[in-house]
């Protein structure tokens, strides 16, 4: 036996033995092609609202190429004389002139990148509502993330223990038929406020299940004061910044009330906004400042009016800006200072407010559409930034978009696409993650995009974008053993199979109510209908015995008197109990016979 047989032999004898002993390593996709997978299009988002630069020359040699490769330079275009030009004519030569110009944009674009920090590169969605995500909340940790919908559920995720199929662990209904309004956590993250379309918002504990629900008022009570709670749905609420006990709400009754989370029976105190005349009018929004001395509300008739929490104070506005918005206004924040109010309205705008002196806004952006009554503001981590998200209209092909804008500067940064065919409503930028989540949406679908780069973000979606599904077992798949105890109690006995009985009443025509089968030609079976071509009533009186063949020729007298001989021996009703006393019948002869005579 040569080597060479040999060589093969030893292979084939080692290929059925395992290379070493123990628990085999499993193979890991890198991190570098998982964040492949999720880089977002650059095309969506731009740095820059102004349009993009052309594509810089080809001395650039460390870029990265897009698109097709340029031609080499010996092709000339212009060697086919005999093949038409289609579209327009190519660049001059003197084109190479602006690669200044270029280099300038290049380097803003990456400048305002780099001075805001902005994490956009890459993305994931959580999925599962079915209408539009009005509500999110993102607890301090950055661990769970709450989404609320106009679909009546919530959906709770948790970054540490979802996989990349990122899959909700919890769904919960607050208030059947009543669209979910606003999330938020308390500030030891162990428990959420959820307000809903309803009268009544709830708490839940950190893992969904329900704590309490505050109480409904009186709807006939006239003075709103005098009520246990709100009496009409809910537009807003929010947790005490600082005071895990203390939660505000808004209403479209026209009130705000802080409540206590220790008492559901009653508010601690009730707010009624400064208007211009005496009526309801709905506060639309609410919020608190980042200390939880100030409260600010958005009320129907466009006014923004603000409240300093000190002893002895009440409903009256410590700051009242009148026609603030020529719409409802969707959300109100404060800076972290207090001194700066950011307002987002129906309008399409977002004003800038300095409380200080707030007679006139200091910058107004317009063209921004808001066709949701929940779409908020936020500002970035260190407040360089504020954003908000904008609607998708009939008219306009941008899309979903989220606009970042400069507060020192007051100018617009960044409009960064989102989704092409829903409107964003609700966004925050998480200080500890430094990942930007957008809500999104329409009347058939919505999820929560979650905006990371894996350079800047921590945890969050960088872990749970690595961690693969876990492959199912064998051991997965148990099939449940079936008990059978005769002797229990009828409580617990399991229901016996009625099956048979089932087919025995289904073969009865009387039980199973079965109909008649609908007559068909002239007549089958035995059933009515055979009447060997006769008419239906003349068959009903033969078989009755009234039509007889020799009726017409026979004598009516002969025919009563034939039955005389069977009544005078069988008597029958009442003739027996008479039968001695009557006097004995004559009849008159026929006529026929005097006649003869």
């Amino acid at each position: 036996m040569d080597d060479s047989t040999e060589g093969e032999l030893y292979d084939g004898v080692r290929s059925q033995f395992p290379l070493s002993f123990g628990k085999q390593s499993k193979s890991q996709t890198p991190l570098e092609a998982i964040h492949n997978a999720t880089r977002r299009n650059i095309s969506l988002s731009s740095i820059n609202p102004t349009p993009p630069p052309p594509p810089p020359p080809e001395s650039h040699d460390d870029a990265v190429m897009v698109g097709p490769p340029p031609p080499p330079p010996g092709s000339n275009v212009d060697d086919d004389d005999d093949g038409e030009m289609i579209g327009p004519p190519p660049p001059p030569p003197a084109a190479n002139l602006t690669s200044d110009e270029e280099e300038d944009d290049d380097s803003d674009e990456d400048e305002v990148g780099k001075r805001f920090r902005i994490p956009i590169t890459n993305e994931i969605v959580l999925k599962g509502h079915t209408k539009v995500v009005s509500a999110l909340a993102v607890d301090h940790t950055g661990s769970r993330v709450l989404s609320g919908s106009y679909d009546y559920t919530v959906r709770m995720y948790d970054f540490q223990g979802m996989n990349s199929r990122l899959q909700s662990f919890r769904q919960l209904e607050p208030s059947e038929g009543h669209q979910v309004r606003h999330l938020s956590w308390s500030p030891s993250a162990d428990r959420f406020l959820c307000v809903t379309g309803s009268a009544q918002a709830k708490i839940y504990d950190r893992d969904g299940l329900t704590l309490g629900e505050f109480m409904k008022g009186d709807m006939y009570i006239r003075d709103l004061k005098n009520t246990k709670g709100h009496i009409t749905g809910l537009t807003c609420g929010e947790w005490h910044p600082k005071n895990k006990e203390t939660i505000l709400t808004s209403s479209e009754d026209g009130s705000l009330r802080i409540w206590d989370v220790n008492d559901f029976k009653s508010q601690k105190q009730v707010i009624k906004p400064k208007l211009a005349r005496p009526g309801r009018v709905p506060v639309t929004t609410c919020a608190w400042d980042r200390d939880g001395k100030c409260i600010a509300g958005g009320i129907g008739d466009g006014s923004i009016q603000v409240w300093n929490i000190k002893p002895g104070w009440g409903s009256r506005p410590d700051v009242h800006i009148e026609k603030s918005h020529s719409d409802d206004i969707t959300a109100l924040k404060f800076s972290s200072d207090g001194r700066l109010l950011l307002s987002r309205s129906f309008d399409g705008s977002l004003k800038v407010w300095d409380l200080r002196k707030a007679k006139e806004a200091l910058k107004v952006f317009e063209d921004l559409p808001n066709n949701y009554g929940q779409t908020n503001i936020t500002f970035s981590p260190d407040e360089q930034l504020f954003l908000t998200g904008t609607s998708v209209e009939r008219e306009s092909s941008t899309g979903g978009l989220l606009c970042f804008f400069d507060r020192v500067n007051l100018e617009l940064v960044s409009r960064v696409g989102i989704s092409p065919s829903c409107s964003v409503v609700q966004c925050s930028w998480h200080p500890k993650l430094n990942q930007i989540f957008a809500t999104v949406g329409d009347k058939s679908e919505g999820g929560t995009h979650v905006l990371y780069d894996p350079t800047l973000s921590e945890r969050g979606a960088l872990v749970c974008v690595a961690r693969a599904p876990r492959k199912k077992s064998i051991d997965d798949f148990e099939a449940k053993p079936v008990i059978h105890n005769p002797h229990s109690l009828p409580l617990f006995r399991d229901q016996p199979s009625r099956k048979r009985q089932r087919e025995k009443i289904l073969k009865d025509p009387m039980k199973s109510h079965k109909p008649e089968l609908p007559m068909t030609g002239p007549g089958f079976g035995g059933r009515v209908g055979t009447t060997q071509g006769s008419l239906l009533t003349q068959y009903l009186m033969k078989q009755g015995g009234m039509i007889k063949e020799t009726w017409m020729e026979e004598d009516p007298r002969e025919a009563i008197l034939k039955y005389a001989d069977v009544a005078a021996k069988e008597p029958k009703f009442i003739a027996p109990a008479y039968a001695e006393t009557q006097p004995e019948p004559v009849f008159a002869k026929s006529d026929s016979e005097d006649e003869e005579k």
